[in-house]
């Protein structure tokens, strides 16, 4: 399977259109469908595997496990998380940025009831 079709099938299992996946990680929907032909940058099929929680060697075919492994997985801090450009699903939905930003808000609510101001 190649790496065009790997991408549009997790895209599609997560509810992630490609025109998304596209704006999401800075190249053009066009510029996806024409990685049958082109391969892109490295660092762009990592931007794809981090925005479909997927391991760089599953869109390139090198592997059918498709996550990412706890041990090779960076530390992500929620809140970079949670205000950058990333697509987060929840049950392989979308969660809609009005929504990201209430969970921002409480999580900042909770860390300031607790005093942990300073951690």
């Amino acid at each position: 399977m190649s790496l065009l079709s790997r991408t549009k099938e997790i895209s599609k299992k997560k509810g992630i259109s490609i025109e998304k996946l596209a704006d999401t990680i800075g190249v053009s929907k066009s510029g996806i469908y024409q990685w049958d032909k082109h391969e892109p940058k490295p660092s762009t099929v990592e931007k794809v595997a981090n925005v479909l929680n997927v391991s760089t060697d599953y869109l390139l075919g090198r592997t059918d496990v498709m996550n990412i492994s706890p041990q090779e997985q960076e530390q992500i801090d929620m809140k970079d998380m949670l205000q950058d450009n990333r697509i987060l699903s929840f049950d392989g939905k979308p969660i809609p940025e009005k929504d990201k930003e209430q969970i921002l808000d409480f999580i900042e609510f909770l860390k300031n009831k607790n005093g942990r101001d300073n951690e």
